[in-house]
C-alpha cells in the first residue's frame, strides 16, 4: 500500500518508467505554455550569466509554474501586470505554504525573469523593479541538521547484507562525511576514484568545478563492497545505479527518499529530512573538530564564507555534544 501524496507520486513515477521500458507506454511531450520564452530565458542564464544546470533547472521550474497559472487566464503575456505577479507571490504563502525565505528566493527568480523579459520587449517596463519581496530577518531560515549521534543511528539502521542496504550505506556515508549535495553524488563516476593514492574527485555541478579529497578508509570500503557485490554490470559509468530494471543512474528523488525515509523512521524532529540535512550535520561536526571557517567552506565546496557561516552556526552546547562523540567507532 502506498501512503501519502509523495508515496503516490513515487509509485506513478516507477510504474511509468517500467511501462516505458517494456514498450507498453508511449513517451509524449507535454504542452508547456510560453515554452519559447522559457527556453530563451534559460539559454540567457547559461550563456550570459554562467549559471549551473542545476540552478537553471530550478529557475525553469519556478517560471514554468508561474506562466502555467497565467496561461489559464487566457491572456497574452504582454498584458501581464504587477497585480498578476503579486497574486502569484501571495499564493506561495497562502496555498503552497512557502516560508518567507522560500518566497524571497521565488521573488528573486521572478525579478531575474522579468528583467530579461523587459530587455526583450516581452512585457511592460518597470515590472521587475515593482516586485516586492517579503522581509527576511537574519538567520530566519537557519537550517537545522541532525546531531552526529543521529547520524550514527542512521548509519546503524543502514547496515545489512541485502543489495539496497549495501548501496545505501555507501551513499549515506558520502553525504555525512563529505557533506555532499545530491548533484555531487549523482555526478560521481567510476573514474573519479584513485584507489592507489586513496583520493576521490568530486564534480560540483553547481559551481562546475572539481575538487580532490582524501578518501576515507571506511567510506572507501563501503564503496568497494557496493562495487564488488551489488553494482550491476553495465556500460554506465555513473557510480550509483538503480537496482531494478531499467538499470540506469540513480535519480535525485531516489536519493532523497533513501535518506528521508530512514530519518523519518528514526523519529528525528527535522523540518526537512532529505540529504541536505546531512550536509547541515557535517558542518557543525567539522567546526567541533577545530577546523576553521575557511577549511569548512573548502570541504563543503562553498565559494562564499557567508554561506559557510549559515551551515556552521550552532549553539555551543550542541558543539560540545558533537565533540564528545567517538568518530572512530562509526567511520
Amino acid at each position: 500500500m502506498v501512503d501519502g501524496r509523495w508515496g503516490r507520486t513515487r509509485f506513478i513515477s516507477d510504474a511509468r518508467k517500467w511501462l516505458l521500458f517494456l514498450g507498453r507506454l508511449q513517451s509524449s511531450t507535454a504542452f508547456v505554455p510560453y515554452a519559447h520564452l522559457i527556453n530563451d530565458f534559460c539559454d540567457h542564464l547559461v550563456r550570459d550569466r554562467g549559471l549551473s544546470q542545476s540552478t537553471v533547472r530550478l529557475h525553469r521550474w519556478h517560471i514554468a509554474q508561474f506562466l502555467e497559472r497565467f496561461w489559464d487566464q487566457e491572456r497574452s503575456f504582454d498584458k501581464i501586470c504587477i497585480r498578476d505577479i503579486d497574486a502569484a507571490i501571495a499564493r506561495k504563502g497562502e496555498q503552497d505554504s512557502y516560508s518567507r525565505v522560500s518566497i524571497a528566493h521565488y521573488v528573486g527568480v521572478l525579478r531575474v525573469f522579468f528583467r530579461y523579459a523587459e530587455q526583450r520587449g516581452w512585457c511592460s517596463q518597470g515590472l521587475a523593479a515593482a516586485i516586492m519581496c517579503p522581509r527576511v530577518f537574519a538567520d530566519e531560515g537557519l537550517p537545522k541538521g541532525p546531531s552526529w549521534e543521529d547520524v550514527r543511528r542512521l548509519l546503524a539502521i543502514a547496515e545489512g547484507d541485502n543489495p539496497k542496504s549495501i548501496r545505501d550505506r555507501a551513499i549515506i556515508m558520502l553525504f555525512a562525511v563529505y557533506g555532499l549535495r545530491v548533484g555531487d553524488v549523482r555526478a560521481l563516476r567510476l573514474e573519479d576514484f584513485d584507489w592507489e593514492r586513496e583520493l576521490i574527485c568530486i564534480r560540483r555541478p553547481k559551481s562546475r568545478s572539481r575538487q580532490l579529497y582524501p578518501l576515507s578508509r571506511s567510506v572507501g570500503n563501503a564503496i568497494l563492497r557496493y562495487l564488488k557485490e551489488v553494482r550491476p554490470r553495465t556500460r554506465c559509468r555513473e557510480l550509483f545505479l538503480t537496482l531494478r530494471a531499467p538499470i540506469g543512474p540513480i535519480g535525485a528523488g531516489a536519493l532523497y527518499d533513501l535518506i528521508s525515509d530512514r530519518l523519518v523512521a528514526l523519529g528525528i524532529p527535522l523540518k526537512h529530512h532529505g540529504p541536505h540535512a546531512l550536509r547541515h550535520a557535517c558542518a557543525p561536526r567539522l567546526l567541533a573538530e577545530g577546523l576553521s571557517m575557511k577549511e569548512i567552506g573548502d570541504h563543503l565546496g562553498h565559494r562564499k564564507l557567508d554561506t559557510t557561516r549559515i551551515y556552521a552556526k550552532v549553539d555551543l552546547a550542541s558543539l560540545r555534544l558533537v565533540a564528545d562523540f567517538d568518530l572512530g567507532g562509526v567511520l
